[in-house]
């Protein structure tokens, strides 16, 4: 009995054995760097975070400047000063310099500010990250799940085993689900199911990569045969307005002349110009007219200049005799009352 039942015992674990091995193995891994830098309230969180480390930055730049400044100044005035004025200026100094330090600490150090600030922006991410990554591993049968940005050292990684795209889309799925309706919510939800069958098999998903290469190349060629009708519209257009204006040209009885040019490569080019003299004649009487006019204006402006500045000499000449005449006055009546008083 003994020995049937270690029988049993020993095939049973030869087949626990034998089957551990034949079952495959599925590992995946994830880029937490990746991710976090493709959602987008992170990315405008670390914006903000990033200006106002900028801030404190500027603010420890601007202490550093002034304590150089007293350095300087103590430095050239050294000789002037007593020991006693020397010791206090150097106790500021110190007491500058600790108090930056320890502001410098405070904002950059290993437990400062930015640390803190930065850990706590990522932290609300990396905890859906980390959801997401149960859900996903638990529905494909997923092994082990390993982080490629941490210090975990992967010396080689094929690209079909990396789920981050799939993490990305299990967030970004529960942020939109909240905004749709339920149509919208069906439409979405087949919408992911189909991704995850993609997912699921590979050849599915390089079917579904070709698909996408050929719909970028269908809609390039598409968006160069629009190009391509707008420059002929173009051109159909200018030569419209072209033979437009010879018309006219010849209703108005102008002459049309052709003259040719030669371009850099020997080839000949036409080009039609309409001239009427009538016109001509009328263009450059305007321009004469206008010339004249601001002429005529340059020199109004000079003779009113002129008339501003002798008004100016003259108010001025008038001032000074003014003043010149009541001290006179002034003069004046101070002999008088000189010699009134000589007199007595």
């Amino acid at each position: 009995m003994r020995k049937q039942f270690l029988f049993l015992f020993l095939a049973l674990f030869v087949w626990n054995t034998n089957h551990a091995q034949t079952k495959s193995t599925r590992v995946g891994y994830i880029d937490m760097e990746y991710i976090l830098e493709n959602v987008p309230e992170y990315t405008e969180a670390k914006t903000q975070l990033e200006l106002k480390a900028q801030k404190w930055k500027q603010e420890i730049d601007t202490k550093q400047n002034e304590i150089n400044t007293l350095k300087e100044a103590l430095k050239a005035e050294k000789a002037l000063l007593t020991r006693e004025l020397i010791e206090e200026r150097e106790t500021e100094i110190k007491f500058l310099e600790t108090e930056m330090l320890e502001y410098q600490q405070k904002r950059f150090g290993a437990n400062g500010d930015l640390i803190i600030q930065k850990a706590g922006l990522a932290k609300p991410v990396q905890d859906q990250v980390f959801t997401a990554v149960q859900d996903i591993a638990e529905a494909k049968k997923y092994d082990f799940v390993f982080d490629k940005s941490s210090s975990f050292t992967m010396l080689f990684a094929a690209k079909r085993f990396d789920i981050s795209d799939q993490v990305l889309r299990v967030i970004n799925r529960a942020e939109k689900r909240q905004e749709l309706t339920k149509k919208q919510l069906a439409a979405e939800e087949a919408k992911e199911s189909k991704e995850d069958a993609i997912d699921a098999n590979p050849i599915l998903a390089e079917r579904q990569k070709a698909l996408d290469a050929k719909k970028v190349a269908r809609d390039k060629i598409i968006a160069d045969r629009l190009l391509l009708q707008e420059q002929k519209k173009k051109e159909y257009e200018e030569r419209r307005l072209q033979l437009q204006a010879d018309r006219e040209a010849k209703k108005s009885g102008t002459v049309s002349a052709t003259t040719q040019k030669t371009t850099t490569d020997g080839a000949k080019e036409a080009v039609t110009k309409t001239v009427d003299p009538a016109i001509e004649e009328a263009k450059i009487a305007n321009a004469e007219a206008k010339a004249k006019q601001a002429e005529d204006r340059a020199n109004a402006l000079e003779e009113r200049k002129k008339v501003i500045e002798e008004r100016k000499q003259a108010l001025e000449e008038k001032r000074k005799k003014t003043l010149e005449d009541r001290e006179a006055i002034k003069k004046a009546k101070e002999e008088q009352l000189k010699e009134k008083t000589n007199n007595n």
